[in-house]
């Protein structure tokens, strides 16, 4: 017959005085309070191996810290573990490591194994400005939480103040490189569930807008005014490097000596450093090739056509050519960018066909077939276009001098 014991009082427990020896007050069904000769009480829940059959002791916490109520309800959860078949001190290891594995999978250091992956299919500056931009607006509230932890709740606080300055752009980014930290933490098992995958819809959505340009009737103007700024001879020259090439800004600031074939006439940009992750042929007319020659000079010792005036080991800043064109009155009305725009709208004009266009700025044709052909046979029709691109500069300027 099982032995009955009458549960503790809180007085009890309260009262209970050491004594020469070490000894335990029963609360029954296993839970026990141990007090030692120095006074300390502490809680074990006393029950017997499921294995070995022998009894253990589990520690669940000191008094007057565990109250004794709290003791019980551990005492519960314990016997329920038991009745599962379960041995409670594995549970709490398991638990125990689990919390440690989650503790240390913060958003930080789950972001900083993605931009690692991410890097290897965009370029060096897109993965340099997607970490930057964690680093401004999310890491420093949300970069030591479990990633496990995350809730919408804490992605919208942070972007508050974005969203307070209208900056829907920045917002809209953020929310995408927070959705693939996310998709690759449910990839690599760190999590099961992405919870922000709706994250974007909790603001309003950035209004398109076109990179700002000239129309093309301006281009003579513009030119003019390339040549007679007060710039550098670099940042002049990668601005007409940048207007006949067609290239982005990150792509004509980051060109290498070593990307130019001087014997086929071609810059050849690796696929590392174009967005698409493709690489780019661009066929180099009379006027590109007189850029480079004037460029030998100043850098043809370098590793890069632009190096930056501080390190010569670095090229220049991607956004160079955009300070100067604000410099030359530009602001608000030509970005670097918008360079590609009016070569794009002139050649339109002109007739050139659209996929020769889209081709030689290097947008990516979503018909594969059509794709590799164009890598292969158009470079020759893109000479002939590139080469009447680079006379029109000429006239234009020639044009905008006569009046």
């Amino acid at each position: 017959m099982a032995i009955l014991v009458k549960p503790l009082t809180s007085t009890q427990v309260d009262k209970a005085k050491p004594k020469d020896k070490e000894y335990v007050l029963n609360d029954g069904q296993g839970l026990r309070l141990r007090i030692l000769p120095n006074g300390k009480k502490t809680w074990l829940f006393n029950y017997k191996n499921l294995i070995t059959g022998k009894r253990t002791n589990l520690k669940i916490g000191d008094y007057p810290s565990v109250k004794l109520a709290d003791a019980r309800a551990k005492r519960e959860l314990y016997l329920e573990y038991l009745s599962q078949g379960k041995d409670p001190q594995v549970v709490l290891k398991q638990e125990a490591t689990q919390y440690v594995a989650e503790s240390a999978n913060t958003f930080k250091s789950i972001a900083s194994k993605w931009i690692e992956v991410k890097a290897s299919s965009v370029t060096d500056d897109y993965a340099q400005d997607a970490w930057r931009s964690l680093e401004l607006h999310l890491f420093p509230l949300l970069g030591n939480t479990p990633i496990h932890a995350l809730t919408p709740q804490d992605i919208i606080h942070a972007l508050k103040p974005i969203e307070a300055k209208g900056k829907f752009e920045t917002i809209r980014r953020l929310c995408q490189r927070t959705n693939e930290i996310m998709v690759y933490a449910v990839n690599t098992g760190v999590i099961p569930t992405n919870q922000l995958a709706n994250i974007k819809s909790a603001f309003q959505a950035p209004k398109k807008k076109h990179m700002a340009t000239l129309p093309p009737e301006r281009l003579g103007e513009l030119v003019q005014r390339i040549y007679n700024a007060s710039i550098t001879l670099t940042t002049r020259n990668l601005l007409l490097w940048q207007l006949h090439t067609m290239t982005r800004p990150t792509e004509a600031a980051g060109a290498r000596w070593e990307e130019i074939d001087f014997e086929n006439n071609v810059w050849i940009i690796p696929a590392s450093r174009m967005k698409k992750n493709l690489e780019h042929r661009i066929p180099l007319t009379e006027q590109s090739l007189a850029v480079l020659e004037r460029m030998k000079a100043i850098s043809g010792h370098c590793i890069y056509i632009f190096p930056s005036d501080r390190d010569r080991t670095k090229h220049t800043n991607s956004q160079t050519a955009n300070m100067a064109l604000k410099r030359m009155g530009y602001g608000g009305v030509l970005v670097a960018h918008g360079l590609r725009a009016l070569a794009s709208t002139t050649l339109n004009e002109k007739g050139f066909a659209s996929d020769l266009i889209e081709s030689a700025l290097a947008h990516l044709d979503k018909n594969e077939v059509r794709r590799a052909y164009n890598r292969t046979d158009y470079l020759t029709r893109r000479r002939e276009m590139m080469t009447w691109w680079s006379n029109h500069i000429n006239y234009m300027i020639t044009k905008e001098m006569n009046k």
